[in-house]
């Protein structure tokens, strides 16, 4: 099985969507995927799970999948997203000096894209 980490690091709203619709459209085909939203990516986290939002959904079917592996912690904290992070329920990482590692993904055979 191909086993792939799309890490996003861009907080351009439709750069992010796309990383979602990767996501899922990866493990559709079989894929082991896994998101890990870092960088400015983190402040679309709220942007995505605001009512209202018509994308709503579509970010929803992603999270429930469980496609969301890791948020950084420092940079949700440095955007001020830390406490929807938190409300959304998603898994905060800070192994690497505050950040997740993408060494512990390369160690376990997975592949790195980032957008």
């Amino acid at each position: 099985m191909k086993k792939i980490v799309l890490v996003a690091f861009n907080g351009e709203f439709m750069c992010f969507v796309h990383v979602l619709l990767n996501a899922l459209d990866m493990k559709e085909r079989g894929y082991d995927v896994k998101i890990v939203i870092e960088g400015a990516a983190t402040k679309v986290v709220p942007e995505l799970s605001a009512e209202g939002n018509p994308l709503k959904g579509f970010y929803r079917k992603v999270k429930d999948e469980g496609l969301i592996d890791a948020v950084c912690k420092a940079c949700s904290t440095k955007m001020g997203v830390l406490a929807a992070v938190e409300a959304e329920g998603l898994p905060l990482v800070d192994e690497m000096s505050g950040h997740p590692s993408l060494a512990r993904y390369i160690e376990a055979g997975y592949e790195i894209i980032t957008f």
